[in-house]
């Protein structure tokens, strides 16, 4: 098989941010063959940018200005103007490891090549705040069973083919669109290949305001998509049956149930984060350390209530849509 690859992104507005991911595609030490950018109608200096690098690169650089697209219609237009039978995907953003090119391909040289292989991403934080909200909410490759694990779009390679066979990228979703293509690429091809040193190193929400607007969004996709009817089934019982319960029993049984039920639902929803903190706040001061230990319960409380609030404004839209819509009966 050719192990000519095209290397596809889409931007919106990404000028102030862009330049480490460029940086990071000229210093792979496996060069793409060509890289194609999908801009979805920046205001800003993006498109400038984007061709100003092109000029510098071996490689062919494409720049495809398709206003309004979104992330699933970007990566569909750039996958259909790829002329390489590999596909690797990744996002504005990130930072690319010198060797994610290189380390997504490797497996694709074997004599039972798979078709989709898995990159894996790690938080890049910049303040302590940033440092809690990794541990929070960015699993570590130790957290991950490679039978099952779903790859981000930010760093994941397979064959164009099987893109087309997957039906493509589901234009119809804003948010988790990529969750709905890893499980129709896995239906199509069986289990991912994982290459836990592709890494691109994606730097986590800075503000909290921006975090809840991020889980809102994913929540409502999720319910746009019909997905995770369990996890967040849980989360409302949680929420809204259980902690009333406790409160009750506290008062009518006896004030220990709080220091239980505090206990126990400590342990269940931080544990996992304190966990990575403890392993990834090594470059901490004293002072931050405190900062971060503060800032994970508010991190985790904070995104349950955005993804109890998106969710059921996406299972509005998709009831509103079902009987007119067919392809959202994805599975």
């Amino acid at each position: 098989m050719s192990l000519k690859v095209s290397v596809i992104c889409t931007v919106l507005n990404e000028g102030p941010s862009i330049k480490k991911l460029l940086d990071s595609l000229s210093q792979q030490t496996r060069l793409p063959d060509e890289i194609i950018f999908v801009d979805g109608g920046s205001t800003d200096d993006t498109v400038a940018i984007l061709e100003q690098f092109g000029k510098k690169q071996q490689a062919p650089v494409q720049v495809i200005v398709s206003p309004g697209a979104n992330i699933s219609r970007g990566r569909n237009i750039a996958i259909e103007a790829a002329t390489g039978p590999i596909i690797a995907g990744t996002d504005a953003g990130v930072q690319l490891d010198k060797h994610w090119l290189e380390k997504l391909l490797n497996p694709f040289q074997t004599q039972t090549p798979p078709a989709v292989v898995a990159g894996f991403f790690i938080p890049d934080p910049h303040s302590a705040f940033e440092v809690a909200m990794g541990a929070t909410v960015l699993p570590l490759i130790s957290d991950i069973n490679p039978a099952t694990f779903l790859p981000s779009s930010r760093s994941i390679a397979f064959l164009k083919s099987s893109w087309e066979a997957a039906g493509r990228y589901p234009e119809w979703l804003d948010f988790c669109e990529d969750l709905i293509f890893d499980f129709r690429l896995r239906d199509e091809t069986g289990l991912f290949t994982l290459a836990p040193d592709a890494i691109v190193y994606f730097r986590p929400r800075s503000a909290l305001q921006a975090f809840f607007k991020q889980y809102y969004q994913y929540a409502r996709g999720d319910g746009k998509a019909d997905l995770w009817r369990k996890r967040h089934a849980i989360r409302y019982l949680t929420y809204l049956f259980a902690l009333p319960l406790l409160f009750i029993s506290g008062i009518a049984i006896s004030p220990w149930w709080w220091l239980a039920g505090i206990i126990l639902g400590a342990a269940g929803m931080f544990y996992t984060p304190y966990r990575r903190l403890f392993l990834q706040w090594g470059h901490l001061s004293r002072f931050e350390k405190l900062q971060a230990v503060f800032w994970v319960p508010i991190i985790r409380i904070t995104g349950d209530i955005a993804k109890m609030i998106g969710y059921p404004v996406g299972w509005k839209w998709r009831l509103e849509r079902l009987s007119s819509q067919p392809e959202l009966r994805w599975h």
